[in-house]
């Protein structure tokens, strides 16, 4: 593991590396949590916990700044817990291990093996540093810490009114330095569920294990306009096709592991024709060589691997097996709609994002999201459509609403200025096709003026995750000046 303390800004990474050493995956953040209220009492701040489990530490104005408005940093505690097939890792127990290494000459952290956890933890660790300072003149200061924001916006659904003071809000979950968002999608999860019905296997079949591998995955928002392949629908599409061809029947069929995270890996068992295996060995290595040349340019490192397990005594029935299969096939995936408003961003897209067998039953998870409801429900009520045809029972939950741009805000004008005085450019102001918690909190506190930035994360949710050093001494230098620059009341 290499020691980040030494580089700058010293305070920020200095805790963003105990950050990694505590384990704080969605739905586990007792641990983290308890850490940041025990820190926080030792710098002789105030830290409240709210019903939900989100962290309120208040600091007061800096000499001078009293009349200013009071200003919120925010952050999400919780991290996606990604990993390598091949990684040994317990996200509930072990440390996540940084590295630094080197591209193109240019210092970047990544993890060994997992996701490293800078979604949202430098974003955290900045706003923790900014408390433990003494040098940063601020006015009245707030830093909101939020739970589960990467697997159900827990934390931002709970957030009661009347708990915060300030008006102004600073986002630090953000991926792009340069980039300045006043706007994001809002998103809903789909859960499809088939009962399964079986067939015995005959004598004369011979059971196999057949996986994909090796794919990038990602963040299903951010980059699910870059091309990558999802590993369950190039599993499912290539199952149906042998289907169709052979005699074979699934026992098993388990792919991705979160919603919002594209498929790197996908897995299913099924038995086949002793008398077909060999020619259907020549199909999977003409299919291998098909999407190898096909997303070349994308993925470098797919692989399907086929074995053979203990043979299995029950397998799914043909018509049952047909059904799963067309249905998934059939469900939309990827970019549905760039916006017509601003040019680049993706609109509505689609990720289908988990295949689980559960005993006598299948369940498909996929994650909708849009820049406007209108868009998020045309695409749920495709979702719908397909799987209602093939019998599923498919339930909606969790919709969240996007942040409307606010071309006036006060906030957004003081990032872009003090960004252009800083490092003589000016910031592209942007919206991003990913669920940031902002427009959640409009809910409870409709007056907050918000804005969100922060450094160069790429591929989080994934176990290639990286953060770029230098863009973090950027970002740290403009929220410094931010900070400086909010305006009297």
């Amino acid at each position: 593991m290499s020691s980040l303390a030494h580089l700058q800004p010293n305070k920020l990474w200095q805790i963003f590396e105990h950050i990694c050493s505590i384990p704080h995956p969605s739905k586990h953040e007792q641990k983290i949590s308890a850490w940041i209220q025990s820190w926080a009492t030792e710098q002789g701040l105030n830290v409240e916990e709210d019903e939900v489990g989100n962290l309120l530490i208040s600091k007061a104005a800096t000499p001078g700044m009293e009349d200013r408005r009071g200003a919120i940093l925010q952050a999400h505690m919780d991290m996606v817990p990604q990993k390598n097939s091949d990684k040994d890792h317990d996200f509930l127990t072990d440390p996540i291990q940084p590295l630094i290494i080197e591209e193109n000459g240019m210092p970047w952290v990544t993890a060994d093996g997992t996701t490293l956890g800078a979604d949202n933890g430098v974003g955290l660790a900045s706003a923790l540093a900014v408390l433990a300072s003494d040098d940063i003149a601020h006015g009245p200061l707030e830093v909101l810490v939020t739970i589960d924001e990467e697997a159900g916006m827990t934390g931002a659904f709970g957030l009661q009114p009347h708990w915060l003071k300030g008006d102004i809000l600073i986002n630090t979950d953000s991926e792009q330095e340069g980039e300045v968002y006043m706007g994001c999608a809002g998103g809903i999860d789909g859960n499809a569920k088939f009962m399964l019905s079986f067939d015995q296997v005959a004598p004369d079949y011979q059971a196999f294990n057949l996986s994909i591998s090796g794919l990038k995955g990602g963040h299903s928002g951010v980059d699910i306009d870059t091309g990558r392949a999802n590993a369950c629908l190039l599993l499912v599409r290539f199952l149906l096709t042998m289907a169709e061809k052979y005699d074979l029947q699934l026992t098993e069929l388990n792919g991705g592991s979160l919603r919002n995270a594209i498929p790197r890996e996908a897995d299913a068992s099924f038995v086949i024709n002793k008398t077909q295996i060999e020619a259907f060995k020549q199909d999977l290595a003409d299919y291998l060589a098909i999407i190898r040349l096909n997303f070349k340019a994308v993925e470098t490192d797919i692989e399907m691997l086929l074995i053979s397990p203990e043979t299995f005594e029950q397998c799914w029935s043909k018509e049952c097996q047909t059904t799963i299969l067309r249905a998934l096939n059939a469900c939309p995936n990827g970019v549905q709609r760039m916006s017509d408003d601003i040019e680049g961003i993706v609109e509505t897209s689609l990720n289908l994002g988990v295949l689980r067998t559960k005993g006598n039953r299948f369940e498909a998870m996929t994650l909708i999201r849009s820049l406007h409801d209108d868009g998020r429900l045309a695409a749920q009520t495709i979702v719908d459509s397909v799987f209602k045809l093939a019998g599923a029972d498919i339930h909606f939950s969790g919709a969240y609403p996007g942040w409307k741009p606010n071309t006036d805000s006060t906030i957004m004008k003081v990032v872009r200025d003090t960004y252009q005085s800083l490092f003589n450019k000016i910031p592209e102001i942007m919206v991003i096709h990913a669920g940031l918690e902002c427009g959640l909190f409009k809910t409870a506190y409709p007056q907050w003026d918000m804005v969100s930035f922060g450094p160069t994360i790429k591929f989080p949710h994934s176990p290639d995750e990286k953060v770029d050093v230098t863009t973090v001494e950027q970002y740290w230098q403009l929220l410094v000046a931010v900070l400086k620059n909010i305006p009297a009341r």
